[in-house]
């Protein structure tokens, strides 16, 4: 399916899926998806190319077949209460409200690229450029950091930065930030980021005895879940995520450069039958993994 940003019209969901289905299944015709929806196939064939508009009765199946929930299916139904309204608030109002659920734009980090994962303090260092206007100051720039590093350590950042374009030099000789949200994919992506992620958990830990209590912010708790609940913990958590990179998005005057790490993980499985929970042994393998 498209990513939401990719979206403007609840019938680019429609028109997306017919086309990932002809290319699975080169029979699939708008006959067959029309007979899903309990419509003429040349009324489909209008509603793909924008000139009609779903019916409301078929809406629901449309989404059982999409297979949409959750944000998705709140994304789809937003937009199609905006095309269908005639009030042009009411219509601002729904498609802001759609928009609000999209997801921040992300950079694909390539290869030469995962250098920025090398070192907690080069991420660190590029937003700290962002709060002061991109001012090149290595020696400030390392004693800033929190803990601070060295200045070469400050230089190879911004070099680092450079090389793969997620800063760049203006007219006045400062750097600005370019992509802001990244992503990463693969194998050895995702072990630099398993390293990176590493990191960051032990400056958390460390920020328990370095850092003010007022300048921190660290709970924990621990939870007696089923699969179901685990499931939908983890759902929230990825909601959570793309609020707070959107808030921060929205952020004005930033000042201080912020960690955040959700860690959600087991520390004890109870054996049962049937393969609904995991066997005690399990554990023992996840820490040799």
């Amino acid at each position: 399916m498209l990513a939401f940003s990719d979206i403007v019209d609840y019938r680019d969901f429609l028109k997306a899926f017919y086309e990932k289905r002809k290319a699975e299944m080169p029979f699939y015709s708008y006959r067959m998806m029309g007979d899903r929806l309990g419509l003429d196939s040349s009324y489909l064939y209008r509603i793909l190319q924008k000139k009609q508009h779903l019916p409301v009765h078929a809406l629901p199946v449309a989404k059982e077949m999409m297979a949409l929930s959750g944000r998705e299916a709140e994304f789809f139904d937003l937009l199609f209460s905006a095309t269908m309204t005639k009030d042009k608030n009411k219509r601002e109002e729904l498609v802001a409200k759609a928009l609000a659920l999209r997801d921040v734009r992300r950079h694909t980090l390539q290869e030469a690229e995962l250098k920025l994962l090398e070192n907690w303090w080069i991420p660190a260092v590029r937003a700290y450029l962002e709060l002061n206007g991109g001012m090149v100051n290595v020696k400030q720039i390392a004693k800033d950091l929190c803990p601070p590093i060295t200045e070469a350590q400050a230089q190879e950042a911004i070099d680092i930065l450079l090389e793969v374009g997620f800063v760049k030099k203006v007219a006045s000789g400062k750097l600005a930030l370019t992509e802001t949200h990244l992503t990463v994919g693969g194998p050895e992506k995702k072990m630099a980021v398993r390293k990176f992620q590493k990191q960051v958990l032990a400056l958390a830990s460390d920020s328990l005895d370095n850092v003010p209590v007022d300048e921190r912010n660290i709970s924990t708790l621990t939870l007696s879940v089923d699969q179901a609940c685990f499931d939908d913990l983890g759902e929230m958590l990825k909601e959570f995520r793309r609020l707070v990179q959107k808030r921060v998005d929205a952020s004005k005057n930033p000042n201080k450069v912020m960690h955040l790490s959700m860690a959600f993980y087991p520390v004890a499985r109870v054996g049962a039958k049937n393969g609904v929970l995991q066997k005690q042994e399990e554990c023992e393998n996840d820490k040799k993994a």
